[in-house]
């Protein structure tokens, strides 16, 4: 090594150094203690990168929130702002949690006092959703929960929030009635009027600099038509909007935080049709892809979150065996999904997080856990790795009760058809209920081939970009845009999670 004759002079330089530390000369001459130097934001900001990237988040968490305040002391906001983003990395990456060993074990026994010691530490031990941050092991919020939703058996026990005839009066018509429309399969339209609100309370804005958000729409489609978007506030502070074709709808603020007052609200009312989806398709009647499409391209392609790889592609060609047909193909992947994974609740949050990247798809194949989402990214990575186009298309559901709730789903492109919709959590969630077998693969059916119209949809796919497109370093949910993605370089709390909470969306069905 060149630098091997330097370690002498250098030892001899740390001695001293070392022997003299926290001294220094008075005015009379004697030597007196002085306090060691602090360590600089520069040093604590290495420590935490180092910290990060070891896995060690908590401490990460704590050295860049360090750092951070340091930096502001300083007025340093060029290295304040990697610091402030690497305290929100390192949070969200044990976001969703929080729990140790004890705790968790603790909650699985409040919520099930039946569960044996042995089911508690098979579940814990084998299957249970962790991460693993300073050496420590820790376990999902939803551990209990996601107990349930492995064993249908013991949810169809646990679960009573739903009501059946209400949640399948698409899927299984009280009249019996369920053949598509030979001319179309868009049928049966609602036409749905309302509001979408933001309100960020004041104690968490910052006093200075530009916030900027992308705020979702109803996105135009061939199901979801008609859109309308009125009564935007702020509309000075658009720069980009209101977009409701393409990929994904939104409008785009760019706000000066001086400018808010109090807390920051936005309200925009909405409206559209929505459609069902009933389709009746032959496989003998079926075209050819043009490979060539730009489209075919795109939603074939290895994503972010939907990854196209050899072990995907392996796993697919096992499920189809001999099959070439890709409704038949399609059809086979979905079915395969439904019966081969419990549904469960997913760290989504630190999932898209945490380096390296893990996409959903890969996560979902190797853990066996996935909630709608997952689900529908897992699909259509099955369904690309074949040459189907598919997607994971998002936003609301209504199907439950009139308050809307997240919810994700799958897309396959069939020529000649269209885009085909399969809800593989709707179709699963039969399951649960202690009905006819008929009546189950009715609904099995239904959503594995069409889907109602209880639907928002923002988004065509997960990740969809946006113009302007949300900064590299920015640190944001990106996978999917269900509350406005907030980004404020002089904000000291991270405004895209607390909008989470702060966003609601009311709907009244007109028709």
């Amino acid at each position: 090594m060149k630098f091997l004759g330097l370690i002498p002079a250098l030892m001899i330089t740390l001695l001293l150094a070392i022997a003299c530390a926290g001294c220094m000369e008075s005015s009379d001459g004697q030597m007196k203690e002085t306090p060691a130097p602090a360590s600089s934001a520069d040093d604590i900001f290495l420590q935490a990168e180092t910290a990060m990237a070891g896995g060690n988040y908590r401490t990460a968490a704590s050295l860049y929130e360090d750092a951070f305040a340091l930096y502001q002391e300083k007025g340093d906001s060029d290295h304040a702002l990697p610091a402030r983003n690497g305290m929100f990395r390192a949070m969200r990456a044990t976001e969703g949690f929080p729990y140790n060993r004890t705790t968790a074990e603790a909650v699985m026994r409040e919520t099930t006092p039946t569960l044996t010691v042995d089911e508690t530490d098979t579940w814990l031990d084998e299957r249970a959703q962790t991460i693993t941050s300073d050496g420590e092991t820790l376990y999902f919020e939803d551990v209990a929960q996601n107990y349930f939703y492995a064993d249908s058996e013991k949810l169809s026990l646990s679960d009573n929030r739903y009501d059946f005839r209400y949640a399948t009066r698409y899927a299984i018509p009280a009249d019996g009635t369920s053949a598509g429309n030979s001319t179309t399969p868009y049928v049966n339209p609602v036409r749905y009027t309302g509001t979408e609100a933001l309100d960020l309370p004041a104690d968490v804005l910052p006093e200075t600099g530009v916030i900027s958000i992308w705020y979702p729409l109803p996105l135009e489609t061939a199901s979801q038509r008609d859109v309308v978007v009125t009564n935007i506030s702020h509309k000075e502070y658009i720069i980009t909007g209101p977009v409701t074709e393409g990929e994904i709808a939104y409008v785009y603020y760019e706000i000066p935080a001086n400018e808010i007052g109090e807390n920051l609200t936005i309200t925009i009312d909405i409206a559209f049709t929505s459609y069902e989806r009933k389709f009746e398709v032959d496989p003998a009647k079926i075209g050819t892809y043009d490979t060539t499409d730009p489209e075919y391209i795109l939603y074939t392609s290895s994503g972010r979150n939907i990854a196209v790889t050899d072990e995907i592609r392996d796993l697919a060609m096992a499920i189809v065996g001999n099959e070439t047909n890709p409704y038949l193909q399609a059809q086979a992947l979905c079915l395969y999904v439904i019966d081969t994974y419990p549904y469960n609740h997913v760290p989504h949050i630190s999932l898209d997080t945490v380096v390296p990247k893990v996409p959903e798809s890969s996560y979902m194949l190797k853990t066996g856990h996935g909630d709608c989402g997952t689900q529908g990214m897992l699909f259509s990575a099955l369904c690309r790795s074949l040459g189907i186009p598919a997607r994971s298309t998002g936003g609301y559901t209504m199907t439950s009760g009139a308050i809307p709730s997240c919810h994700f789903w799958a897309e396959y492109y069939i020529e000649d058809y269209g885009w085909i919709p399969c809800d593989i959590t709707f179709a699963k969630s039969v399951d649960k209920f202690d009905i006819g077998e008929d009546d189950r693969e009715t609904f099995r059916t239904y959503y594995t081939n069409g889907l109602d119209p209880t639907r928002i949809i923002i988004q065509k796919d997960v990740d969809a970009p946006m113009d302007p497109s949300i900064p590299a370093d920015a640190v944001v949910f990106r996978a999917a845009l269900q509350s406005p993605a907030i980004i404020c370089d002089t904000a000291e709390d991270d405004l895209d999670l607390i909008a989470e909470d702060h966003f609601s969306i009311t709907l009244n069905e007109e028709y």
